[in-house]
């Protein structure tokens, strides 16, 4: 399987999906919005996205399953089977920004084998990036090589997290984090699309990004982003279950000393 070949194909398919989201954007009508729960607004731009990325990743690698946000492969999706080949995508990540015009919206794209991220692209519609990696190839912004900041402590840190519009029993503890770092870093930012920043993460862009009640079509492109940029990932506790574990690190040097502020708090 040539991966290179194959992230440079999504690149493009990516691309294409991002200038429907655009041309959408342009006139997209608020009545048209849905919510598929509390505060999780989704709509026919997403769908209809989504339909898109399936259609073209089919023919471009036919034995792959999907994994997909929207449940537009229903069936395909509940037969993807971890353990094999298949492609994670949020066909619009950062719905409520979009909705509302804010410009921090994406594609994003994942194919994984394992359990394990092996290419990704995450397009950032607005401002026309495109993010992408593959297993031992690298991570390029627009087709230009791009690497983890070069920071090694907290205090030289811009980070980014995002904060939950459901399941809110953790949050007390969540706040208690975003306290500490306030105190130890540059400051922290929100942008409402996980693989916005983790793509920014890999571009040492952010020195570093947590957060917790992630997807695995939150994280799969921008987990190999950071890897192949020279960052390193985790799950809250260190580990690797963080593609269908809920939680993620990512970070560049800074990485053990933001894992042990969490670690202080999280239960």
């Amino acid at each position: 399987m040539n991966l290179e070949h194959i992230t440079q194909q999504l690149c493009t398919i990516a691309q294409k999906a991002g200038a429907f989201i655009r041309q959408e954007a342009a006139h997209f009508d608020h009545h048209s919005i849905e919510y598929k729960d509390v505060n999780n607004l989704v709509s026919y731009v997403d769908k209809e996205t989504e339909k898109m990325l399936v259609a073209a990743l089919h023919e471009l690698l036919p034995e792959a399953g999907f994994i997909t946000e929207e449940g537009t492969t229903a069936a395909m999706a509940q037969h993807a089977n971890p353990d094999q080949l298949f492609w994670v995508i949020d066909p619009l990540d950062g719905t409520t920004n979009f909705v509302h015009g804010l410009p921090v919206y994406c594609v994003s794209v994942g194919l994984v084998q394992q359990k394990t991220p092996i290419a990704g692209v995450v397009y950032h519609v607005p401002n026309d990036e495109t993010y992408s990696a593959w297993q031992g190839g690298g991570a390029f912004c627009n087709g230009r090589r791009i690497g983890v900041s070069t920071a090694q402590t907290l205090d030289k840190s811009l980070l980014a997290t995002g904060f939950p519009y459901y399941k809110f029993e953790n949050q007390d503890k969540y706040l208690q984090i975003l306290e500490e770092l306030m105190k130890r870093t540059h400051g922290l930012r929100r942008m409402g699309a996980a693989a916005i920043d983790l793509a920014y993460v890999a571009a040492g862009k952010f020195e570093g990004f947590y957060e917790y009640n992630l997807n695995s079509w939150d994280m799969a492109a921008g987990i190999i982003l950071v890897r192949e940029a020279g960052g390193t990932v985790t799950d809250f506790a260190g580990g690797d279950d963080f593609l269908f574990g809920g939680n993620v690190v990512a970070a560049c040097a800074v990485h053990p000393e933001l894992l042990e502020v969490i670690q202080d708090f999280w239960p």
